[in-house]
């Protein structure tokens, strides 16, 4: 017999501890106030972005209805929970299953530097206050496309370090340098989706579907990535090594065309001896007549190692010329591609390593898997989402925390505002006119939208 879908159940949405909390908060408490902010982490500072996935997939329009409220029931029942089912009936019945919640936020793509709020949550229904913190566990999950936007934008500071240096034209080519490789190795469609248009906020080279489909969805961009054809180890082993040579020339008279870009992965037996004999002379001639670019990816072994062996090579059997910087550029018909063992930390070390030997950071672009989309968590950046005001009593109560244990925890208290100060981005408490978060949901309804272009042009303003 075939099984039903699971039926998505945004009361189910959440931490089982939460059904407990509309018992738990102090008699006649009327509002709530929450915010979102990273605590420090890996990097100074995080690219606000995914929001308006979350709004559009989750929370906007009538999203409760009685028959989740019934399911829910008798899912905390057995659970071991109680249930508030009174509240959720309220929220169907007088709002139409439509959230009473108000979000306020940064504009997606800024960049923020960390302790500083991101984002707002309230209830516009005093009955339904607590509403705020239920929804905590969907909405902190933005911690995953901010901490991928975030990871790309510092790698692509670093590449644009390394081009600036080293290039005549940084910014051309910059938006190709780092390619995401990362939709195999992610937990689900949806973090694929998530994260592979997380990375696009920076780049635009991607082998993750799902990922630019996500940003043409969601954020209603016509192509927001973009790929090239690129050989896997099957294709070129199945020829048999007897053979390769044949496999390469096959990839070259089916996709070197004028003015355009095939990978073909090279280390399937003999990386040396293919780049010195098969791409350095027997397809060296074709691969330039063919008006394309021909990129040639090692697989295997130490990073830096390989990738300067190569352009050893390749520089004599090739030949290099020296750009307006004094650095050495391969013909353009010729690049490398690194996408074995990639990760923010390779990806500056090898670099250097170039810059060291004299090498243009032209010469290469970067492929990167799990490192990209998986090799992260919410204490990346650690995220947090905390309570820090409230009305109780028809009095305004600021509500933190404060342990002993870790002084890192200690949340902020009151209304927040994000302003700029002396070109600088701050926390303060109150209500400012030129608090930069602004109203982003209410009631159901989204009320600003980004376009992927808005997106990527904040996050730029914020790298030059």
């Amino acid at each position: 017999m075939e099984a039903a879908p699971l039926r998505r159940n945004l009361i189910l949405d959440t931490d089982s501890y939460k059904a407990s909390h509309w018992l738990q908060y102090p008699p006649n408490t009327t509002s709530m106030y929450s915010y979102f902010e990273s605590r420090g982490g890996r990097y100074g500072a995080t690219v606000f972005f995914g929001l308006q996935y979350l709004l559009r997939e989750y929370l906007e329009g009538a999203v409760v209805t009685m028959e989740d409220v019934d399911e829910a029931e008798r899912f905390f029942a057995a659970h071991g929970e109680p249930f508030n089912r009174s509240a959720w009936t309220h929220l169907v019945e007088r709002h139409g299953g439509r959230l009473p919640i108000r979000i306020r936020a940064i504009a997606e793509g800024r960049v923020v530097p960390t302790h500083n709020i991101l984002m707002s949550a309230e209830s516009t229904d005093p009955e339904l206050f607590w509403l705020v913190s239920w929804l905590e566990t969907i909405l902190v999950r933005l911690w995953y496309p901010i901490t991928v936007a975030t990871q790309s934008f510092y790698v692509k500071k670093d590449i644009l370090d390394a081009l600036t240096t080293s290039a005549d034209d940084p910014l051309a080519e910059l938006p190709f340098k780092l390619h995401d490789f990362g939709s195999r190795g992610v937990s689900s469609r949806e973090s694929a989706g998530i994260g592979g248009m997380a990375h696009l906020v920076s780049f635009q080279g991607s082998d993750t579907v799902e990922g630019v489909r996500f940003a043409n969805h969601y954020y209603d961009h016509p192509m927001a990535g973009f790929s090239i054809p690129a050989a896997e180890h099957s294709t070129i082993t199945m020829w048999g090594r007897a053979r390769e040579l044949d496999a390469y020339r096959n990839m070259v008279k089916q996709f070197a065309k004028p003015g355009k870009t095939v990978a073909c992965v090279s280390d399937s037996f003999d990386l040396f001896h293919v780049v010195e004999s098969f791409w350095g002379d027997d397809l060296r001639d074709d691969v330039r007549d063919s008006g394309g670019t021909l990129v040639i990816r090692p697989d295997s072994g130490n990073p830096v190692e390989i990738i300067l062996q190569c352009l050893e090579i390749l520089e004599r059997k090739i030949g290099m010329s020296k750009n307006t910087k004094g650095y050495k550029v391969l013909p353009r018909y010729f690049r490398i591609i690194q996408g074995d063992g990639v990760d923010p930390e390779s990806i500056r070390t090898i670099l250097f390593a170039m810059h060291s030997h004299g090498y243009s950071a032209s010469n290469i672009a970067f492929g990167m898997g799990g490192a990209n989309l998986q090799k992260l968590n919410r204490d990346t950046q650690k995220f947090a989402f905390k309570c820090s005001e409230a009305t109780v009593d028809g009095a305004s109560v600021k509500v933190f925390k404060d342990p002993a244990t870790d002084n890192g925890k200690r949340s902020k208290a009151g209304r927040l505002a994000l302003v700029q100060e002396g070109g600088r981005l701050r926390t303060i408490e109150g209500e400012r006119k030129d608090d930069l978060l602004i109203p982003v949901f209410e009631d159901g309804k989204i009320l600003v939208h980004h376009t992927f272009e808005d997106v990527r042009k904040n996050a730029m303003h914020g790298l030059l």
